[in-house]
């Protein structure tokens, strides 16, 4: 990694980090406790890409050795596609103030448009296809079962569109089929830019 790769990775890092500390902040309020306030973010999608997020860059940024393009690009997505879903599904359904406020930009807008702007300029970007698109779906699939199951046993489920408190599963499947083709094609459109910008990022 370049200096400047490696600085905009511990920035990265501590952003990610501090969205993820003061939504543990707001949490503990709402839980009342640690045990359940922990309980309650690690149902989240957003949460546990962010924490994905802090740990690969801090890593980077501690090692000074950058992460493979398969991984930065699957990672980048993920967490891309929570600032979409988050921004034209979700934004619209609650207004957080005061901390929760800065907890949720920090989670749905800061983390996802940094590490969109990391990847753009220093990823390696070498050797991605198709087949990278289909195993980035294994992410978002592991938490859709994660956090069905999840709610099988406590009838609460972290989304409007997977919870089945509301939703038939017929419809709960066709959301959960929406969001992997969404996953799937995000994937191709990252994999077309990987292969568009290959060989102009300079810091291998």
């Amino acid at each position: 990694m370049t200096p400047t790769a490696r600085l905009a990775a511990t920035l990265i890092a501590l952003a990610a980090l501090a969205a993820l500390v003061m939504q543990c902040v707001v949490s503990y309020g709402l839980a009342g406790g640690f045990g359940a306030m922990l309980w309650v973010i690690l149902g989240y999608f957003t949460v546990l890409t962010n924490i994905l997020v802090f740990a690969s860059f801090a890593r980077m940024a501690a090692t000074g050795r950058m992460l493979s393009a398969g991984w930065l690009a699957g990672l980048t997505l993920w967490i891309a596609i929570v600032g979409v879903v988050y921004h034209t599904l979700l934004a619209n359904i609650w207004e957080p103030q005061g901390l929760a406020l800065w907890a949720d930009q920090g989670l749905h807008t800061v983390t996802p448009l940094l590490t969109l702007a990391f990847w753009l300029a220093f990823a390696p970007k070498g050797g991605l296809g198709v087949m990278d698109a289909v195993r980035w779906l294994g992410w978002p699939l592991i938490y859709v079962i994660y956090a069905l199951v999840r709610g099988i046993f406590t009838q609460k489920y972290p989304y409007p569109f997977i919870d089945l408190n509301v939703l038939t599963a017929g419809q709960v499947a066709v959301n959960s089929v929406g969001l992997t083709v969404a996953f799937f094609l995000g994937g191709l459109v990252f994999v077309g830019l990987a292969r568009a910008l290959h060989g102009q990022n300079v810091a291998a």
